[in-house]
């Protein structure tokens, strides 16, 4: 299935005279189709004269706008983890109650995975896990959907211990995320995520509570 996230943006090939794309657009279809090709086959095996035959351009032109296949696989990772992030973040903070903002930025996250199942797999299924400077981007953004919803977490817990249950959150809807798609399973994201929201809030409204024991 085609990622959703670059594709709005990208000007295919057959849609226009290539000699008529200007720069960013053809920046685009680039990561647009290394984003299929590196989800696909991994960072390791894809060359960049993968990408290139598959836009029907010279690998020079691909050099022209990214130095190396790491370069371009760096800014793939930053553009799909910043979206991810954004996207989540904007949900939760659009919510009111505390139990509305577990429940949407869960429904935002497993839509977003639906949307994007080629960008979730560079994210948490493929290279990204293997290489050191590739897992650090992986969790700077993982760490950075913890601490934008860290703070909604209505608990009388200290800051520190909110991050560390966002993480568990964000946790959650990955290892999930990830189940769902390993075995090819059709999911409602909204019926998902309520039930995993469900899920969470069970314990999340018990935190800082007296324990009656």
């Amino acid at each position: 299935m085609q990622s959703k996230l670059l594709n709005a943006m990208t000007l295919r090939t057959a849609d226009r005279n290539p000699m008529t794309i200007s720069p960013n657009d053809r920046r685009r279809q680039i990561l647009d189709t290394a984003l299929t090709s590196f989800s696909a086959a991994g960072y390791h095996n894809t060359s960049m004269n993968d990408i290139a035959e598959s836009l029907s351009m010279t690998k020079p032109v691909v050099y022209q706008y990214f130095d190396s296949k790491r370069a371009l696989y760096l800014e793939l990772l930053r553009f799909v983890g910043d979206d991810l992030v954004t996207t989540v973040t904007a949900s939760v903070a659009s919510s009111n109650t505390p139990h509305e903002q577990t429940e949407q930025g869960m429904i935002a996250y497993f839509t977003w995975v639906a949307n994007n199942k080629e960008a979730f797999a560079l994210l948490f299924e493929s290279s990204a896990r293997v290489d050191a400077e590739f897992t650090d981007i992986v969790s700077e953004f993982e760490d950075a959907a913890a601490r934008a919803i860290a703070p909604f977490i209505d608990a009388n817990i200290s800051a520190e211990d909110q991050v560390t249950f966002a993480i568990g959150l964000v946790g959650m809807a990955e290892t999930v995320s990830r189940q769902v798609l390993r075995h090819g399973r059709d999911f409602d994201p909204e019926a998902l995520g309520r039930a995993v929201a469900a899920l969470a809030w069970g314990g999340l409204r018990l935190i800082g509570q007296p324990n009656t024991d």
